[in-house]
């Protein structure tokens, strides 16, 4: 291996063997040998398509969400569509989704037909502003999307309050929301529909994926109908397609590492918060604002701070390019929404949402995931306390 002297054989320079300093990617999955193992099976056997595997994996996001019923699917994109239409949205709906977030929050508003409604962020939490949501509220609005951003929840009594005051209801993003909680209870284990996300970046992995969870049963049906076909059995055993549904099924070959995945999860979480309050003893530099701590119920998706660039002499991206230069991946969550150009083309424009385009063109995500060692944390700061103290005004 590039970088590393072979096993019993000493180094040719002078002195001890020295391994070489990798790229720190700002995320990586944990993925160890039994995991391998595993999915190898799952191939062996023949059947690597949604099945025994995929029910498995249901079974045990149900338990570990409190018994709720849980589907999986594709991706969370694909579980945020599907609850939107088993909530009957479409068009001529309105749904409040935050200006700061990944674009599928709001893509997948615009796919059901309907219109996303944007309001802006707290600039600590990057959570959505539960005043402005009120007053975004109209004779059209059907639902609300609030997302748990970097796994920090959401001022949930507050959002459900209001909701029910309107008659709402609440689809949460919590793609970056897998074992984080919320005055004691799971992000999942209450509440309306709650979507996950199970990409190589977030707390755990199925390889793409993510799952829905219900707080009422009966939306489960029409949920499986939606992810696959629209397929319904008949009575005399025969396939009836009873509505236009996508397909979303879950791989039994994905599904199979998440199985290994979701017990390791509360260790992955716990180790997530050592480095993060590792990142708060050293980070205190007055040309970064660290975000929100919030509790130990933050499982701590992603660390990203911002970037004070009145008093820098450098771009964010002239930040990232001499981070990378010092072998550190950093990346960008997320830009302000409404000044894409598809949002654009909806009305939206510069100016609206302060707090999120402030987000948006100053956040930098600095690496977090459980493989870290301190050592490599440390790494981290250090760079980061060298580029800002050369480029400080």
């Amino acid at each position: 291996m590039a970088g590393r002297t072979p096993l019993g054989k000493k180094s040719a320079t002078a002195g001890p063997a020295r391994k070489k300093t990798g790229f720190l990617p700002f995320a990586r999955p944990t993925l160890d040998a039994a995991t391998v193992a595993a999915v190898g099976k799952v191939l062996r056997s023949g059947w690597i398509t949604s099945g025994p595997q995929a029910k498995a994996l249901e079974t045990a996001l149900s338990r570990y969400l409190g018994g709720r019923p849980v589907r999986t699917f594709t991706s969370a994109t694909g579980a945020l569509e599907v609850a939107l239409q088993v909530c009957g949205i479409g068009p001529g709906d309105e749904v409040i989704v935050p200006a700061m977030t990944f674009a599928a929050t709001a893509n997948v508003v615009v796919r059901v037909g309907a219109k996303p409604v944007f309001v802006d962020v707290e600039l600590a939490t990057r959570n959505i502003d539960v005043a402005q949501t009120e007053r975004a509220i109209t004779p059209r609005t059907r639902a609300i999307m609030p997302v748990h951003f970097a796994g920090l929840p959401v001022e949930m009594d507050a959002l459900y309050a209001l909701a029910g005051q309107h008659g709402l209801r609440v689809v949460e993003d919590a793609a970056h929301a897998i074992g984080s909680s919320y005055k004691g209870r799971r992000i999942g284990s209450f509440g309306d529909l709650v979507a996950f996300s199970f990409h190589p970046n977030k707390n755990m992995t199925t390889i793409e994926g993510g799952a829905l969870s219900f707080s009422n049963p009966e939306e489960v049906g029409a949920a499986e109908r939606l992810r696959f076909h629209g397929i319904a059995p008949r009575a005399d055993g025969e396939m009836d397609v009873v509505l236009a549904g996508g397909k979303y099924n879950l791989s039994d070959v994905a599904a199979c590492v998440g199985l290994a995945q979701l017990p390791r999860l509360e260790a992955f979480n716990r180790q997530r918060r050592k480095l993060v309050a590792r990142y708060f003893e050293r980070l205190a530099d007055a040309a970064l604002l660290l975000p929100a701590r919030g509790d130990a119920g933050h499982s701590w998706h992603m660390f990203a701070p911002l970037l004070q660039l009145d008093k820098l002499r450098i771009s964010r991206s002239g930040f990232i390019g001499r981070m990378r230069e010092r072998g550190i991946g950093v990346g960008v969550h997320y830009p302000a929404l409404h000044l894409f150009s598809f949002y654009r083309q909806l009305g939206y424009r510069a100016g609206q949402f302060p707090n999120a385009e402030l987000i948006g063109r100053s956040t930098v995500t600095l690496p977090l995931f459980p493989l870290m060692t301190i050592n490599d944390l440390d790494r981290v700061c250090k760079a980061c306390s060298q580029v800002l103290a050369e480029t400080r005004r």
